[in-house]
């Protein structure tokens, strides 16, 4: 890790709910962060809006003169179902084509606004169906939306999530070596699921993510507790998980993934730009030392 390497940090925009969109990338922007992870959602972006493109277009107007990179996140709680958080997914007992229907819209959004990747997960696997009928589900599903992602130039970016049925780095290795390992499916890595539920600490699955890495989301957690927290407030090393992305050669967005915390968004934001920086001056003092 060097003196001359940066990284580059964003943050999410699920964790400005309260804020129009534009309002909210002027926020970020202003603060100093140096892209957005854009969840398409209803109150933002929604990708299902019959003027869509335009407004797509519209928000590349803005990231480009505020200067912000771009991540698309796919997460948005209610965005198909208002009765049931996430569904339909890629592993849903019925609905799936409607998932694969979002992730396209994604990839094309992405495409038009020069996205970095687009972020997406599998899903939970209903109790009782069996784990191959599982893993049909979700490489059927995933095929088509790389098949998408290739046509538009598109990076994906699959995130293990807690309690779904792709739910620790393992499971994305396993997902990439059943569809034949495709350059265009990469990983998200939330540092704080790592806290929660990685076998290993945070530093070490950024090294095992490694080359593969294209999207990286911040925020600590407890163990076993899925709760996204503010950086100190769980169990999370930062500077550490920052100095491995760094030793890991990433240059992607690292971007904080509050959607909690909407309520103090501009504080939350700034509160945590200034732990990202202390950390990151940590993680150079400590391997200066090292040396």
């Amino acid at each position: 890790m060097t003196d001359g390497t940066a990284l580059r940090f964003g943050y999410g925009t699920n964790g400005f709910g309260d804020h129009r969109l534009d309002q909210a990338l002027e926020v970020i922007a202003g603060l100093g962060y140096d892209g957005v992870g854009l969840t398409l959602d209803h109150p933002h972006l929604d990708p299902f809006a019959p003027d869509a493109p335009a407004r797509t277009a519209a928000v590349g107007r803005v990231l480009d003169r505020l200067g912000l990179a771009v991540v698309i996140e796919t997460g948005a709680r209610y965005l198909m179902d208002p009765w049931r958080k996430h569904e339909p997914t890629l592993v849903s007992d019925t609905g799936r084509e409607r998932r694969v229907d979002l992730l396209h819209r994604a990839v094309r959004i992405a495409a038009d606004l020069g996205a970095e990747a687009v972020s997406f997960w599998s899903g939970v696997l209903a109790p009782g169906v069996p784990a191959a009928v599982g893993w049909s589900r979700l490489t059927a599903g995933v095929g088509q939306v790389l098949e998408e992602a290739e046509r538009h130039g598109v990076t994906c970016a699959f995130e293990p999530e807690p309690g779904m049925f792709c739910a620790r780095l393992a499971d994305v290795h396993e997902l990439r070596e059943r569809l034949g390992r495709p350059e265009r499916l990469r990983v998200t890595l939330d540092v704080g699921h790592c806290v929660c539920n990685e076998p290993l600490d945070a530093a070490a699955t950024v090294s095992e993510a490694g080359p593969l890495l294209a999207n990286v989301q911040l925020d600590d957690m407890r163990p076993g507790v899925h709760e996204h927290l503010e950086f100190g407030d769980g169990g999370l090393d930062l500077p550490a998980a920052l100095g491995a992305l760094v030793d890991a050669g990433y240059r992607g967005l690292a971007s904080v993934e509050l959607p909690r915390h909407g309520h103090a968004a501009p504080q939350v934001a700034a509160g945590s730009l200034q732990a990202l920086r202390a950390a990151e001056r940590q993680a150079r003092k400590d391997r200066r030392e090292a040396r």
